[in-house]
Order: structure tokens, then C-alpha cells, then sequence
């Protein structure tokens, strides 16, 4: 009777080395998703474009361009002109440039970089735009900047109060 009681207790526990072998097997034949990064940007004059193709190739992640419906001019541009049309986007903080075409595929993103060129102090309006016409909950969003002279902390700042519902983590400044 012991041999027949040793033997039972012998397959039971060979039986439980395999049923948890094979939980394993499963469980790393199933890993999580990789997550996805995506870079959206807006530039208006090819800075911050080529600063968020840097950080697409760092990053491993694909590229997404904010563009307005209508393009920026020279004249559009003018900083120094109070009529000029980027002097009058960032004076009305209600404004909301038309942008081209939105992210179809955002869903399939963990991380999205919000890049764009400083401007007054911080992030144009059609970032805005962008931000607002996306589901972006459960993403971390990350900011990178290109400026002549002003820092991406304000900027950064400005947009996590203006979206307090969203996840924000790094922020870069990229000349």
C-alpha cells in the first residue's frame, strides 16, 4: 500500500511540473504587445521637421506631420508684422488652425511626441488643433520644441494645463 500511495504522490507531482512548464511555455509564447511610438509634429519652416526625423530614428517610431489646411507663408510667418496671420493665430488662444488630415491609426500608439517650433513663448495653436482632434486617453504624451531662444518648459507646462486629462512625461528642446 505505501509503494501505491508513493507512486500516486510521485505522478501528482509530475503532473504538476508540467501543467505549470506548460503555463509558462504559453505565457511567453503570448508577450505583451511592443508598444508603439509615434512622432507628430508641426513645422513651419523644416526645423522641427528635421529635429522629429532625429527622434523618429532614436526612437524607433514612425512620423506624423501636423499640416495646416492651409500652408503657412513667408509673409504668414512674420513675427515682427502684427497683422501677420501666426501673430494673429497666437494672440487668440481660442484659435484653431484647420490642420490637413488627422492621425487615422492613433489608436495603435502607447507614446506619442508632441514636437513643434516655439512660438511667443509657447506651442502654436494648430497644436491645439492637433491635440483636440484626437482620442489620445491612455497614452503617454511627450513634448519636444525647436527655438531660437525660449526653453520647451513653458510650452510643456502651457498644454498639461490646458489637457489635465491626459498622461504627460519628457519634454525636450531640440536645435
Amino acid at each position: 500500500m505505501k509503494h501505491i500511495s508513493l507512486i500516486v504522490a510521485a505522478c501528482c507531482l509530475l503532473f504538476g511540473a508540467c501543467a505549470q512548464k506548460k503555463t509558462e511555455t504559453v505565457n511567453n509564447q503570448n508577450p505583451e504587445p511592443m508598444k508603439k511610438t509615434l512622432i507628430a509634429y508641426f513645422s513651419a519652416t523644416g526645423t522641427t521637421k528635421a529635429a522629429a526625423e532625429r527622434l523618429a530614428t532614436e526612437l524607433n517610431a514612425d512620423l506624423f506631420e501636423i499640416a495646416p489646411e492651409v500652408p503657412y507663408t513667408a509673409a504668414d510667418l512674420d513675427w515682427r508684422d502684427k497683422t501677420s496671420r501666426s501673430t494673429l493665430e497666437m494672440q487668440d488662444k481660442a484659435s484653431r488652425p484647420a490642420i490637413a488630415a488627422k492621425c487615422d491609426n492613433i489608436a495603435q500608439y502607447d507614446t506619442v511626441w508632441i514636437g513643434f517650433p516655439v512660438w511667443w513663448y509657447t506651442a502654436p495653436t494648430i497644436v491645439n488643433t492637433f491635440i483636440e482632434a484626437h482620442d489620445l486617453s491612455g497614452k503617454v504624451l511627450n513634448v519636444f520644441a525647436t527655438s531660437g531662444g525660449s526653453g520647451v518648459e513653458g510650452s510643456a507646462n502651457d498644454l498639461k494645463k490646458a489637457y489635465p486629462q491626459y498622461q504627460w512625461g519628457d519634454k525636450r528642446l531640440m536645435n
